[in-house]
């Protein structure tokens, strides 16, 4: 099983490691930096060097339980070879802030999450809400809480202690991964955001760019979607 680095630093930008399977679709790694598609967050992409030859990885995603990295071509690789990972940073720290800033929405939106996504300097909820919220004192709380500068910590509760306490799970689509017996979990500031996620964020709320527009769709009586842009 491929050890994923980016669950304890999201920061790593490059990291040498061995190819441990060569599937179809590309190579599955003994470790990676790569964050796999999946919570509505896009697949990293980069490329590895191999004997000084760079090769595109063109997005990462879990097939058939195997955190694939997807390669065009994989003439002339080895299993056992050892390949250094570059990682595409800028796109990587997009999605870093985006959904960091996702967890803010969340903190002034006290309802159930019913979808969403994450790109890049966009990102979007989609909630179990009856009536709009006003666009503007969205965009001020959520600037408010990036000015602040609250810290990120990611910490794991048991899975018995999430069962005591299933007002912790925000979203009503995707349930945290269970089997290993730890959930992982992703606190801002002392009480400003507390709940399951697998994703890549921010250490800080003020590495968070400021607001500049909140859309707000009806997509049914009791959904409502909040689209965030940067």
């Amino acid at each position: 099983m491929t050890i994923e680095l980016f669950r304890n630093n999201s920061y790593l930008r490059e990291h040498n490691t061995i190819i441990s399977e060569i599937v179809s679709e590309g190579l599955v790694l003994n470790e990676t930096i790569f964050y796999p598609e999946g919570g509505g967050q896009p697949g990293d992409d980069g490329s590895i060097t191999v004997d000084n030859q760079n090769i595109n990885i063109n997005g990462t995603k879990y097939i058939d339980n195997k955190l694939v990295h997807l390669v065009e071509n994989i003439d002339g690789l080895n299993k056992n070879e050892q390949v250094k990972l570059n990682l595409n940073w800028v796109k990587r720290y997009s999605h870093m802030k985006v959904h960091t800033s996702l967890h803010l929405l969340c903190s002034i939106i006290p309802f159930p999450v019913t979808g969403g996504s994450i790109g890049e300097g966009r990102g979007r909820l989609d909630f179990d809400l009856e009536s709009k919220p006003d666009k503007e004192d969205v965009l001020n709380k959520i600037n408010r809480l990036i000015d602040k500068d609250y810290s990120i910590y990611i910490s794991s509760i048991t899975d018995k202690e999430l069962d005591e306490n299933p007002e912790l799970v925000r979203t009503m689509a995707v349930k945290p991964p269970r089997g290993s017996g730890q959930i992982r979990m992703i606190k801002i500031g002392d009480n400003i955001d507390f709940q399951p996620c697998g994703g890549t964020h921010v250490n800080k709320t003020s590495e968070i760019d400021y607001l500049k527009s909140v859309k707000i769709e009806n997509k049914g009586k009791m959904n409502k979607r909040i689209i965030l842009n940067f």
